[in-house]
Parts: structure tokens; sequence; C-alpha cells
């Protein structure tokens, strides 16, 4: 990881989850309701923290067994679809490191391996969907996170010149394995890299540059603006 830091971006994508909003209450006691349901043992905050990245088409079959893990996808969504909005938090320093983006020029778009219906309703619910360009969920492209697939959806067509200094923010394994898919710079947000427990080779996986929080990184990228 550098010691200086990263250049000015002509893109950032961001990772949802426990990147810009705190949610893994919510995810944790969504899993459990359905781990209930199919009288499997429940997870801490701390196993779902190292066990949730990847999608839930490429996680579910193994949890659940390929018989029954589209009845655990619903199950997990009616549980989830119950209590996220009520218990959707922003993470501090979100919303102005979205604002000191915007008022940079930079495009935004976000990648989330959460269900692209839920995700688009909790952006609209904080008022953020006018920050993103293209907001790609879980089976919205043929592949998710961290195949390319989504982050060139989120880019949309005509973005060939924004890929020379690209940025993904996020928060766990996966988000770095995205980033390095698509030649961008990996940022991570957070105390510590979750989703060890969903990849072999994590140990190999290190961002570019690790903030804090996202109020750490509006300082950096406000000071772009004077060199802008």
């Amino acid at each position: 990881m550098s010691d200086q830091l990263p250049h000015p971006p002509k893109a950032v994508i961001f990772d949802w989850d426990n990147t810009l909003v705190d949610s893994w209450g919510t995810i944790q006691a969504a899993l459990n309701m359905t781990f209930d349901d199919f009288g499997l043992e429940t997870w801490t905050l701390e196993q779902t923290k190292q066990r949730v990245a990847r999608s839930m088409r490429d996680s579910f079959p193994i949890l659940f067994g390929e018989d029954r893990w589209e009845q655990a996808k619903d199950s997990f969504y009616g549980h989830f679809q119950s209590i996220h909005l009520e218990t959707l938090m922003p993470l501090a320093g979100a919303h102005d490191l979205l604002c000191a983006l915007r008022d940079n020029g930079t495009y935004i778009g976000v990648v989330s391996n959460k269900n692209g219906d839920f995700l688009r309703k909790e952006a609209d619910h904080l008022g953020w969907t006018p920050f993103f360009g293209r907001i790609v969920g879980a089976t919205d492209a043929a592949k998710d996170k961290p195949a390319p697939d989504p982050v060139h959806m989120a880019m949309g067509d005509s973005s060939a010149p924004q890929y020379e200094n690209l940025w993904f923010v996020g928060d766990s394994v996966v988000d770095i394995q995205c980033a390095r898919n698509v030649g961008a710079t990996a940022i991570l947000i957070g105390d510590e890299i979750t989703g060890h427990g969903d990849t072999q080779n994590s140990a190999t996986l290190s961002p570019d540059w690790h903030f804090a929080d996202c109020g750490a990184l509006v300082g950096v990228v406000k000071g772009f603006s004077k060199v802008l």
C-alpha cells in the first residue's frame, strides 16, 4: 500500500453495505431468521462480517444446498424486506463524501452484491439516488462481484476515459478482488477487511489505500478540488 495519496479519480464505484451504510445488524438478523427457518446454527456478528461478501446466488447454494437455496433465498428476502428500511443508517461521513465527489464532477456508481431492488429502494429512502449514474445489484449483470461485469454496467457504455483513473471503494476482500479485475484503484473503508472466510487467497490481497471511514476520505477528495 502506497504512502502517497491517490490521484484524483475520474470515476468512483462504491460498494454499498458497510461502505456507505451500516447494515451488518440487519444482515445478521435476516440471516439468522433464515437459519432458524431451516434448522441451522445461527451466526454471531463477527462470523457474519467474515462470511458475507459474495452474492446470494454464489453463497446460498453452499450454505443451504443446491436443492434448498432458492427456498432459503425467498425466506431471507422476506425477513430482510420487513426490517431493512427501518434499520438503515448512513455511515459517518458518507453523505459528505458523495457531495464532495459530486462537486468535483466525478462520476459515481454503486456495485453491490445486495439484491438490486432492495439496493435501489435504500438509495431512494436516503435521498441518495441522484448522486449515482447507475446502481447495480446482484443478478443485474451476467455475473456478480468480484467479476467485472457489474462494474462495466455501472460505468455505462461511453465511459472509456473514466477507466483511466477509476476507484473502487469497499470494505471486503471481494471489493479488492473486483477492483483488481477491472484495473481500478482499490480503496478500503473501515477498520478491517471483511469477507476473509469467503475467499481462499485473501492473504495475498491488500488495498492500495486504506481509510478509517468515509470522513477520512472526504478531506482527500476536497483537497483535489483545489488542483482540479
